[in-house]
């Protein structure tokens, strides 16, 4: 991406449609003035003099057990450096968001504009009373260590520097596992630390209280290696100080079993890792650059477990595996700091999470057939979901038992659902899907490329490595748009009209004619229907030119489906092509079919509708869960509407026993489990949270669909197209770019899939 277009674009997420990441809003009704009297006026004196009376209450009567303040005064932001308080909000406030949307956790952006480690510190005690923990952010050391010293001392609630302990407690998990499978002993191993910083000092810190020797580190700062002698050490590096002398850092590594890198990028030869000892632990943490390149270190040594802090290579030290879960299990006993035993319960967790059976939704989340315990794979995946099950409730038994937490936990399997329920509220799906389709972009037909928007969208798809556009449109507007919106990368652009395409035109309406001059299609026809650019980009898919195709954008749905039906086959064994959509809610992803195709789907192609959906909810990682909607519940009403979808339901249970589907029910039954459970406990939807809705008719699946997009804000990607042989996906008239990005994605996937398949 052109530097400017970049620029433009991230200052726009930022500015539009709200300035800023983050939001307050309501969790309380404020409808009447009932509502407001009890909210505010006379109301709420009643839960302060109770609070008044117990200072605990605080946490029954107010958000203050949620709600973390993430702090920073602007001195080390990031790779920028001291930039300021103002300048580090926006970095703050995306903290603030991944608590959010990993934890469920509340946040308050605060900056502090002070370098005084005093005045810093009497500001974070001032305002503690407001919060249930202190997340401290982005402060340049040495002052960060006095700072969250003191507060953790002078304070009752939980406080960490993830700076200093998020990159610690990921990379001892990972150093556990990989210690492991190289045949090694943590108090055996000897480590050179390139970074002698907070993060450098912390990471080293935590290794030594898993069994690392101190004297066997080497730590080298930007002047070398650390020694005893050395007046510029401070008492936190001196630690890991030497009296030995090395010459440099490839002196160092030489017989070395670890290296670890929290300094810069590019530092370390292959004639460095050559040095190692055998089956050498590397982890190169410094980003967006590793200190060697993961490709090249792996290249150099077979025998090499690898490490870094990119998304795009196995083994990511990710401090979101950390902090969002240490603060959750934390707030959830009200403890009073985040000790070392709860640390260390952490990093305990993820490697023996690293070791367990991973869930399908995670193996399609990253491309895998199955990810397995070993040297690509020894610490969880950031999109695992079952981080939030397993890590707050191994930090939250460990505040009990070092006697920190002041709300211990009895239940722990009611424990372990409430954090699932959490889940909801963090919709990855869409997270999980373009991450899948990166593993494998595919070449993807955007059939009205001279549409601003959706040049907008193939910009996207292109540049976050979703997949290769192929541009369908005018090649002069196109040129020109591509120059207004910085989309400066050479990639194929097709207009079907022009002299140039002449030659595939003619191929692909000769082709086009041989498959339906049966049906009524002349040459002629054919012809002048491949200057159509919908009909010409099928034609590219069918004939293998092409992976994929997404169009509709400018056109009604029943003229852009048209082309679809006469150049597409179905699948096999498909009688009659249905759609789906995916919505994000707030209870987590639900699917709803048919929303787009069949009008008055029969009792049969309902069945039909529900199998085609249930292979598309498994292409997501999720087991389909299915309720077929009527206003009827099991018979209530005989007429024809509930009746054929009692029929459907028949020959599913009959035909398909293995899948969990039942009906007709109404919509709230089948959302509500504990209405279902009270009046209708012979249901196969009892004990299970249904993700997926099968409609009687197109008026009640469309409307429903549009009514929870528009009121709820729920996010949707679809009409997914079920049940053809090839990927090809209709937006919606007027799509939005994030929409057609979202469903670029999914015809990619569904190109993955289908490519998979065609190769067993």
């Amino acid at each position: 991406m052109h530097k400017d277009s970049k620029r433009r674009e991230a200052l726009l997420y930022h500015a539009k449609p709200t300035p800023g990441k983050i939001q307050v809003v309501p969790t309380k009704k404020y409808a009447t003035q009932r509502d407001l009297a009890l909210a505010y006026s006379p109301g709420v004196a009643e839960p302060c003099l109770e609070i008044e009376k117990d200072v605990n209450n605080v946490y029954k009567y107010t958000a203050k057990g949620n709600l973390v303040a993430v702090i920073s005064n602007g001195t080390a932001v990031l790779g920028l450096g001291d930039i300021g308080p103002e300048a580090s909000k926006p970095v703050m406030e995306g903290k603030g968001l991944l608590f959010k949307i990993f934890a469920d956790i509340d946040v308050f952006d605060i900056e502090v504009g002070t370098k005084d480690i005093e005045e810093f510190i009497a500001t974070v005690k001032n305002i503690s009373p407001t919060f249930g923990g202190i997340n401290l952010e982005d402060i340049k050391a040495p002052e960060s260590f006095e700072i969250e010293r003191r507060l953790v001392e002078e304070l009752n609630i939980p406080v960490m520097h993830d700076d200093q302990h998020g990159t610690a407690i990921i990379s001892s998990a990972a150093l556990l596992n990989a210690v492991e499978l190289a045949g090694k002993k943590m108090e055996e191993v000897k480590m050179v630390i390139s970074g002698a910083g907070s993060a450098a000092i912390a990471c080293a810190n935590l290794y030594v209280s898993f069994g690392v020797k101190p004297e066997n580190v080497v730590m080298f700062n930007s002047k070398g290696a650390l020694r005893k002698d050395d007046p510029r050490v401070t008492d936190m590096q001196r630690r890991y100080a030497t009296d030995k002398h090395y010459d440099d850092l490839a002196h160092a590594m030489k017989g070395a079993d670890v290296f670890i890198g929290l300094s810069s990028g590019d530092i370390v030869t292959p004639e460095m890792l050559l040095g190692m000892a055998d089956n050498p632990i590397v982890f190169a943490m410094a980003n967006p650059t590793p200190e060697i390149n993961y490709n090249l270190a792996i290249d150099t040594r077979k025998d090499i477990i690898m490490a870094t802090g990119r998304s795009d290579h196995p083994n990511q030290v990710n401090n979101v595996l950390g902090f969002p879960f240490i603060f959750r299990g934390a707030l959830d006993v009200r403890a009073t700091k985040i000790n070392e035993e709860m640390k260390k319960a952490a990093v305990v967790a993820l490697a023996n999470l690293a070791k367990a059976s991973v869930p399908e939704q995670v193996n399609i989340a990253y491309g895998e057939t199955k990810l397995t315990f070993g040297r690509d794979y020894i610490i969880p995946k950031p999109f695992d979901p079952r981080l939030i099950a397993e890590v707050p409730p191994a930090v939250a038994k460990a505040a009990m038992d070092s006697g920190v937490a002041t709300a211990p936990i009895t239940d722990w399997e009611k424990y372990k659902d409430e954090l699932l329920e959490r889940m909801g509220s963090d919709n990855k799906m869409i997270r999980l899907l373009t991450n899948r389709a990166r593993t494998n972009p595919k070449r993807i037909i955007f059939a009205e490329a001279d549409q601003i928007d959706v040049l907008k969208a193939a910009q996207i798809v292109h540049e976050e490595g979703i997949g290769f556009p192929i541009l369908l449109g005018n090649q002069e507007i196109i040129k020109e748009l591509k120059e207004e919106i910085g989309f400066d990368t050479e990639v194929p652009v097709f207009d079907p009209k022009t002299k140039e395409s002449e030659a595939k035109r003619l191929e692909y309406a000769k082709h086009f004619w041989e498959t339906r001059k049966r049906k009524g299609i002349t040459l002629l026809d054919a012809e002048k229907w491949m200057r159509e650019r919908n009909y010409f980009g099928l034609m590219m898919v069918n004939t293998g030119e092409a992976d994929a195709l997404v169009t509709g954008y400018s056109r009604s749905y029943p003229s852009t489906i048209k082309p679809v039906i006469q150049l597409i086959d179905k699948a096999p064994g498909v009688s009659k092509i249905a759609t789906t959509n995916m919505m994000m809610t707030a209870r987590g992803p639900i699917f709803l079919s048919d929303t787009a195709i069949n009008p008055n789907p029969s009792a049969d192609d309902l069945a039909r509708i529900a199998l085609m959906t249930a292979k598309t909810v498994k292409m997501f990682g999720m087991d389909p869960v299915i309720a077929m909607v009527s206003y009827s519940n099991f018979g209530s009403s005989h007429n024809e509407g509930p009746s054929k979808v009692s029929q459907a339901v028949a020959y599913l249970h009959e035909n398909f026993p293995d899948l969990v589907v039942d009906g007709e029910i109404q919509t709230d039954f089948a959302l509500n489990p504990d209405m279902l459970k009270s009046k209708f406990p012979f249901s196969k939807l009892v004990n299970k949270k249904v993700n997926t809705l099968i409609f009687p008719n197109l008026d009640s699946a469309n409307i429903t669909y549009k009514l929870l997009k528009e009121l709820n804000k729920a996010e949707s990607i679809g009409p997914i197209i079920l049940g053809l042989d090839k990927p090809v996906h209709v937006f919606q008239l007027g799509a939005s770019v994030e929409e057609m990005v979202n469903m670029a994605a999914v015809a990619v996937v569904d190109a993955q899939e289908k490519g998979r398949k065609l190769n067993k």
